[in-house]
Parts: C-alpha cells; structure tokens; sequence
C-alpha cells in the first residue's frame, strides 16, 4: 500500500481483446511488469442490442448495474428509462472521489454523466494539435490527473481518469491503444514521481458473445484427476459468490482481462504475455466479479475500504 493516495487511469478496450497479437508489445510489456486477472461478467439478456450491451458492461464494471434495470426487473431498453434518482454518483458512493470519462460513444457518455463522471471527447483533449494525438493525450490526461512534465501537483482536478475506446469508434484501435499504453509506461518509468503515484488498469473486453461454453477461454478451473469424494472439499471459486450466496447467472467464459500495475505498489506475477492463456495459468488476482472492480480501484485512491482478502 502506497503512503499517500494514488491518482488513477483505468484503459477500457471494449471488444478488442481478441485482437491482441505478439505485436502488441506495450500490452505485453505492461502486462508483464504488474499483476493480472479476469472479471467476470452474467450472461447476456434475449435480444441485447449491441449498443445496450456495451452500456450494461460499463455499468457492471462501474458497479451501477443494478440502477440499469427497470422498476419491474426487466433489461431497459435505453438507458434514458432510468430515473436519475436511481443512479446514485459514483462521487456519492466513493467519498467524494472526482471522475473524468473520455468516449467518443454516444451512450457511454450519456450514462457516465448520470453517474456524474466529467465527460470528454477525444478531440476536445488534442485540441487538433500537429502532434502525435496519443502524445497529446497522454499529457492531457496526466494534466487532468495532476501530473505535469514528469511531477506531481499537489492537487488535481480528478482522481480518476476513464478511457473508454472500442465498439468501432476509431481506426485501428487497438493499435492506437498499444501505442497510448506505451506513452503511459515511458512516463511513469521506476524512480519517476508519477509511476510512484499513478495507478493504471488496462482491460479488454470480448465484446459480444454467445452463452456456449467456449473451453478454450473458460475460467473454471479444471478437476481433471481429483478424487471424486475430495471435489466437494473444493471451496467455490470467489467470483462465483457474493455475500455468501452463490450466483447464478455467471458467464464462466469470455471474462474481461485486467492489467494492472503501480511501480512498487502492485505485486508483479508471472504474467508475460497480455493473452487469456498467460493470466488463467501465471496471473495472481484469478477472477474477481466485474462489479468489484470499482471498489478495489477506490482502495488505492483512498476512497473506499478494503474489498476482499
């Protein structure tokens, strides 16, 4: 645990992690330097449309799952049948913590205002500047973030950065989040002030899937060769649980991969690639629900208490 609260960046590629390929060096690199796991998501609703999903992901990884359902249980179909009393903001929820989303999607932007998110657009950060667009970002986040030419201000304008890309919304996307997550390392080098504070999240999502079992990216773990009178000793794997209860509607397969690395403040695995293989066999965090996610981010920033072990 840091001595001081850290400043966070969480990296959402939505849909892209069956993209990555060896070239992707900066994902591996990151990947490799810090510790990595799943977060598990339910199983889709009949007939989701693309776009609701993409909402209802965010809102499981932002723990407002619950505000995104009807009165009556049903899946909403907009995000706009939701009564604004219903979301509560994440500043309400985590002790005053103050949070920035850059998006380009419609949607996600709407919804993180309700939550009270501070919403960007891209080009609003660039400024359409003739630089590299991820160098200008970069710095535009670390400003956001109160990093400023390799220092750390002692206020700042958020505590939270989140990126939202994906879902079509740019050219090679996932390159250019290669190439962002490179700029992001080189700036937060060991020994520099802002890798001492800075606390980064990369996750990729599947996007769309079906309910199939695919066993190739399933998170359960195998009870190949165990005494069948030993698997009930088995404890259930802790994403299967919730406040002592089991869940029932767990995608075991297709979670999301996370990332996540502070220099001398996450532990390092034996993670080396960024790749599904690589974190069910070496990662240290396994699989945690994606509905927790929030609240292990808001540990390190000092805006929540412990989750978990």
């Amino acid at each position: 645990m840091a001595d001081k609260p850290s400043r966070g960046l969480v990296l959402y590629g939505d849909g892209l992690a069956h993209l990555i390929s060896p070239s992707h060096t900066n994902l591996h690199s990151l990947a490799a330097r810090g510790v990595c796991g799943f977060l598990s998501l339910p199983h889709s609703p009949h007939a989701e449309t693309e776009d609701e999903r993409v909402v209802r992901e965010l809102a499981q990884l932002l723990d407002s799952h619950d505000a995104y359902i009807s009165n009556n249980g049903e899946h909403a179909p907009t995000v706009e049948c939701q009564q604004t009393s219903l979301l509560p903001t994440i500043s309400e929820r985590f002790m005053g913590l103050r949070t920035a989303l850059l998006a380009t999607n419609a949607s996600v932007k709407r919804f993180g205002r309700k939550l009270g998110f501070t919403v960007f657009q891209f080009d609003e950060l660039t400024n359409y500047l003739n630089e590299s667009p991820q160098d200008v970002i970069i710095s535009e986040i670390f400003k956001l973030l109160g990093f400023q030419e390799g220092r750390i201000l002692e206020t700042s304008q958020f505590d939270l950065v989140l990126l939202h890309v994906g879902h079509g919304e740019k050219e090679n996307e996932l390159e250019w989040v290669n190439n962002l997550v490179g700029g992001i390392i080189q700036t937060a080098q060991p020994g520099s002030e802002v890798g001492s504070r800075l606390h980064v999240s990369i996750i990729m999502s599947y996007g769309a899937v079906s309910n199939d079992e695919d066993p190739n990216l399933s998170m359960l773990i195998s009870q190949k060769g165990i005494n069948s009178n030993l698997s009930l000793l088995i404890p259930r794997q802790s994403y299967t649980m919730k406040g002592g209860n089991l869940l029932n509607n767990i995608r075991h397969h297709c979670p999301m991969l996370i990332a996540q690395w502070q220099e001398a403040v996450t532990r390092k695995d034996m993670v080396e690639t960024f790749s599904f293989k690589e974190f069910k066999e070496h990662g240290a965090n396994l699989a945690m629900p994606a509905d927790r996610f929030l609240h292990e981010v808001a540990f390190k920033l000092w805006k929540a208490p412990k989750y978990g072990a």
